[in-house]
């Protein structure tokens, strides 16, 4: 309805203008009429200029009376308007009423039909809310007792381990337990380079000693005993921890005492072993002292205590890696000695494969001396036997094939036997 009454309102809006500038177009127009007659006035006699002002004011009579007319045709046009605009308001507004009755119950009709579409949504969204809701929080418990059972086995493990390490705290706590995980160590290293009869363990290297070495190397020496290499294991661990602590604590004075209590503990252990398993010439004049982990052998050398150790005691540092390198060189100088003591083995059957070879030849040559006999006795029997029966068999008439091979097939007696005999004789 505004809308109409915009629209009707700009119509007569725009109709004012249209007179408005019609209106001022005449004014121009008799502006420029009046201009035009003033100027063609001035070369006119005065007789004339009576009839230009009879004219000028005709012409503003006119002008007067197409105002007036205009004026008329304005108001009658604005009647015009209002009436048509009053009737077409009331079109307006009746078919507004109709529209808003039609909407009215299109809108309730679909009020209707989406509240039962909602209802009906609502209980389809309701319905898989609660099954996947139920789905969901099935598969959330499901994961988490998996979680929970997953957590459980790994407390368990975790006690285990725990348990475990406890276990190695008592072992590496207990002087004869560490011990014997060095020289358990100690043994598969030296089961896994050299062979059994190559190391002997838990043996006495010195006589009239009872003391008894871990292992020893059998070393290659003049007689046939050889000589023994002594191979001990020390774990000092105890010294080894009280290091380790100070370094984690970073006190210098604490690491400097840690450090020589260290070094004091591996001289007494390499003077044990220098005075109980050393013993020449049933051993070599050095020993070996394993240190079961990597790092106290690295902190053995960082301290300086392989050239000490060999120096005063003659009692050499390995940790596992320097051990294993260390029997892999023994194995190749067993090897080479082995090589070399077999040389002269070899050189003896050399010399009877020589001889033997010798007599080899003298048979092939008396063979071959005999087969060429036989060869000249089967050429001689070839030669002058064939010609001899040939000559026997001159003036027998030669058979058919078929004859020869049915005589030949047909039993032999023993008359014609002797007689074969004779005649080949």
């Amino acid at each position: 309805m505004e809308i109409v009454i915009v629209l009707l309102g700009i119509i007569n809006l725009a109709l004012c203008i249209y007179f408005l500038i019609s209106l001022k177009r005449l004014s121009n127009l008799k502006d420029e009429v009046s201009a035009s007659i003033k100027e063609e006035l001035a070369d006119i006699p005065n007789e004339i200029r009576q009839s230009k002002n009879e004219m000028n004011q005709h012409i503003d009579n006119s002008f007067t009376s197409y105002g007036r007319l205009v004026s008329e045709h304005q108001s009658r046009s604005f009647e015009m308007q209002d009436k048509r605009m009053a009737e077409l308001t009331a079109v307006v507004d009746r078919k507004v009423s109709e529209l808003n009755l039609t909407v009215e119950k299109r809108i309730g009709d679909l009020n209707g039909t989406v509240d039962k579409q909602l209802d009906q949504v609502r209980e389809t969204v309701d319905e898989k809310l609660q099954k996947t809701l139920n789905d969901r929080i099935t598969k959330s418990f499901e994961l988490v007792n998996s979680r929970l059972e997953q957590v459980y086995k790994g407390l368990g493990e975790m006690q285990n381990l725990a348990q475990g390490v406890g276990d190695i705290k008592k072992v590496l706590a207990n002087v004869k337990t560490r011990g014997i995980l060095g020289e358990i160590q100690l043994k598969a290293i030296l089961d896994e380079i050299l062979v059994a009869n190559q190391y002997e363990e838990n043996v006495i290297t010195k006589q009239g000693s009872r003391d008894r070495v871990e292992f020893a190397v059998k070393m290659p020496g003049e007689g046939e005993k050889g000589i023994l290499l002594p191979i001990d294991s020390k774990f000092p661990g105890d010294t080894y921890a009280k290091l380790c602590d100070a370094y984690d604590g970073g006190d210098k004075m604490e690491i400097a005492l840690a450090i020589k209590a260290l070094e004091k503990t591996l001289k007494a252990e390499a003077k044990d072993i220098y005075e109980k398993y050393i013993s020449p010439p049933d051993t070599t004049d050095f020993a070996i002292m394993f240190l079961p982990f990597e790092g106290l052998y690295a902190e053995a050398v960082r301290m300086g205590m392989v050239e000490k150790l060999q120096r005063e005691y003659k009692v050499n540092i390995a940790g596992p890696t320097t051990m294993a390198a260390l029997l892999n060189s023994l194995q190749m100088g067993f090897r080479t000695l082995a090589i070399q003591k077999s040389s002269s083995q070899v050189w003896e059957i050399l010399g009877a494969v020589k001889a033997e070879f010798s007599k080899f030849e003298d048979a092939l040559q008396k063979t071959r001396q005999k087969l060429q006999s036989v060869d000249t006795e089967l050429e001689k029997l070839v030669v002058t036997r064939t010609n001899a029966i040939n000559r026997k068999l001159r003036n027998v008439t030669e058979l058919s094939s078929e004859e020869g091979t049915a005589i030949l097939e047909a039993p032999k007696t023993e008359q014609s036997s002797d007689f074969e005999r004779e005649d080949f004789i």
